[in-house]
């Protein structure tokens, strides 16, 4: 049986909220402490999370756990707040763009830093059984600056 045209356009909606809560789980699990299992059950078996200079490339489901099992000691608090997504869907892959903007708790030379970090995800999506899964995130940093007279003073 044919699908119509109202059944295609009702599960590229599907798929694009879908691909939404996904990268939402991503940001809630780097804002919980880089939870390194969570993170890495996102992506598929051989998925690439590549953050280029500024953090690296891991390749492979194990890579990126072990990267992120050690992430929290350099960035002890991040708020990653992503916005303005593309995200186009066909059939059984996706790609998605997002902005990123993330205040951060960041150890430099030693002392806890606010800053500020602004960038781009370019992010590559499959669907496997069902669910849609991070097949490749590309993370481009245009900048992370200190906040003079952030946040870390005014911890308790």
């Amino acid at each position: 049986m044919a699908v119509s045209d109202l059944e295609r356009r009702v599960e590229t909606l599907e798929s694009i909220e879908a691909i939404k809560r996904l990268k939402h789980q991503y940001c809630a699990y780097c804002d919980a402490g880089y939870d390194p299992d969570g993170i890495a059950s996102q992506f598929v078996e051989d998925g690439v999370w590549d953050g280029g200079d500024d953090f690296g490339c891991y390749e492979g489901r194990e890579a990126i756990r072990a990267f992120f099992a050690g992430v929290s000691s350099q960035i002890v608090f991040a708020g990653h707040l992503v916005m303005n997504e593309r995200i186009d869907v066909d059939g059984d892959t996706a790609r998605g763009q997002w902005w990123i903007v993330m205040p951060a708790t960041m150890m430099m030379e030693g002392v806890k830093t606010a800053i500020w970090l602004l960038g781009e995800y370019d992010d590559r999506y499959v669907r496997r059984d069902g669910a849609w899964m991070f097949e490749r995130l590309n993370a481009t940093i245009h900048f992370v600056k200190p906040h003079k007279d952030g946040w870390v003073e005014a911890e308790a």
